[in-house]
């Protein structure tokens, strides 16, 4: 088990003894007030006065674990979620309009209408994932959405697309949300960002791989067997969703003080990091399902946070017409396929650059504010001129400022809303599905009427990117003053300890917790 900490060891880690000690207090308290039992409060204290070393490999140890079960299969469900989702914007280069009769904003209708299913199911289904096993509850919702999605290419009229795509919204809406909510019940806030900009590569990839699958079905598979191209493109990708989905069930870990494949010292110590970081344990019975949803109601926050995220998706509302876009530069359908893949690798690896820096920093907002402005000039190039080489650099922009920010902001919400779990899951869950109203109007943006320019859409999608670098800074100052009320609640008492003036109240959180800007 772990040594105890040398005067060395103390000294370089940069803490007097004194606060050390206040910690263990702060630790202990925050433990059995979340209902932590007695054993692994014992184990706390001796992780407690484990020397730095100690501490390093444990991490290292765990987290190697938890990324290996925890990561690679998120982003493949995502990728197969967002897969499913856009296969549509594949499917149109095809002859899906023609076979279906679909004309003027059909298309634009079949879009949205996915995300008024999404919508509906967005807080119910984040709620009750904090009461089942999120394996076996992602699992078979991804399993449904599979299904429904390859069910797409049976449809022979308008209006059977359109009810396969409103359920495809009611079945993926557990899992992005959810995602988000189980990587912040096992990542500190330092690791998140980081961990979901690996997640939300599964969007990114899919784009990539969207296009070159749809390049392959459309150029090799259209009229095969008497199936339309676009038809085998539902097929082939709602098949691997189902089949990805049996392993998810048995693969994807649970949450920390449940997972089997630890050992109780690694349980133990995957719930020590969390009360480490935010004073609070992630405890799925501490309050109940109303109690969470009300104290992310009172949380004025939220309704902030809600419209930072509700206007970041505004802002990449463009991607699910992509492939239409960028058909403008005058190339073939399968030539646009195979353009937007690079498009979408290099949105992917500057995701991971700015996430990087953004955990390594500690900042939030001067990392929006500056991806959203490369955003607005990639939106400014693409409707102000019909040169090729320049609208498609400026096709390189628009994800790359707008995908890689909205990561952030997921990331910005999950750090902000710590504890307790159930109301962190209200809170993402609420946000996520206000946001993502912004895809069923957002969808009419790009009517095709208005291509190669699409004049209103760009320069309204640059004004919304410009708005959300401004939420941005306005969110950094709310948070400025919270964690300036929260230094002021806190004073040291004659025996050398820090206490919350204010313990009572929600908001005064854990001695030492402050909200990263």
């Amino acid at each position: 088990m772990a040594n105890p900490p040398t005067d060395e060891a103390v000294k370089a880690s940069g803490l007097e003894k004194e606060e050390i000690e206040h910690h263990k207090e702060v630790i202990e308290e925050a433990s059995k007030k979340r209902g932590i039992d007695e054993e692994q409060v014992a184990m706390f204290r001796q992780f407690m006065d484990a020397d730095a070393d100690w501490h390093q490999g444990m991490t290292k140890k765990l987290m190697r674990k938890v990324d290996i079960h925890l990561l690679p299969l998120l982003i493949l469900m995502y990728l197969l979620n967002f897969l499913d989702r856009n296969n549509l914007s594949q499917a149109r280069l095809g002859t899906l309009e023609q076979d279906l009769n679909m004309t003027g904003t059909d298309f634009n209708l079949a879009t949205s209408i996915l995300f008024v299913g999404y919508l509906l199911m967005q807080l119910p289904s984040n709620l009750l994932l904090t009461r089942l096993r999120p394996s076996l509850y992602l699992g078979v919702a991804m399993t449904i959405w599979g299904t429904i999605s390859a069910a797409q290419a049976a449809t022979h009229s308008f209006s059977g697309l359109i009810v396969c795509r409103f359920f495809l919204g009611f079945a993926e809406a557990p899992f992005f949300p959810g995602a988000v909510f189980l990587m912040s019940s096992w990542y500190t806030r330092a690791e998140l960002a980081h961990r979901i900009a690996w997640f939300y590569s599964g969007s990114s990839l899919a784009n990539a791989f969207g296009g070159l699958i749809g390049a392959g079905v459309l150029g090799n598979l259209s009229g095969a067997h008497g199936i339309a191209g676009w038809r085998w493109l539902f097929i082939i990708e709602g098949c691997i969703t189902i089949g990805s989905a049996i392993a998810a069930a048995c693969v994807l870990p649970d949450y920390p003080g449940t997972t089997k494949w630890l050992t109780a010292e690694e349980r133990a110590y995957a719930q020590w990091r969390l009360i480490e970081d935010t004073g609070e344990a992630d405890l799925a019975g501490s309050i109940t399902i109303k109690e969470g949803v009300m104290m992310a109601l009172k949380d004025p926050r939220l309704y902030l946070f809600t419209l930072l995220q509700h206007t970041s998706l505004l802002s990449q509302t463009f991607q699910y017409f992509f492939p239409t876009i960028v058909k403008t530069l005058g190339y073939g359908t399968i030539e646009t396929l195979l353009i937007t893949a690079p498009v979408w690798i290099g949105t992917f690896l500057v995701s991971l650059v700015v996430t990087y820096t953004s955990g390594r920093f500690a900042d939030r907002s001067i990392h929006i504010v500056v991806l959203m402005f490369i955003s607005v000039v990639g939106n400014i190039i693409v409707v102000s001129t019909l040169n090729t080489g320049a609208r498609f650099f400026a096709m390189f922009l628009m994800p790359m400022g707008a995908v890689s920010a909205y990561q952030i902001i997921l990331t910005w919400v999950a750090n902000s809303f710590p504890r307790p779990l159930v109301k962190r899951s209200a809170c993402i869950s609420i946000a996520n599905m206000i946001g993502n109203c912004a895809n069923i109007y957002g969808s009419y943006m790009y009517p095709s009427s208005e291509g190669p320019r699409y004049l209103a859409g760009g320069s309204a999608t640059a004004v919304i990117a410009f708005i959300v670098a401004a939420l941005a800074i306005v969110v950094r100052l709310v948070l400025q003053r919270q964690n300036k009320k929260l230094e002021e609640a806190e004073v040291i008492e004659s025996d050398g300890r820090v206490v919350n003036l204010h313990a009572a109240d929600n908001e005064a959180g854990a001695v030492g917790f402050r909200y990263i800007l």
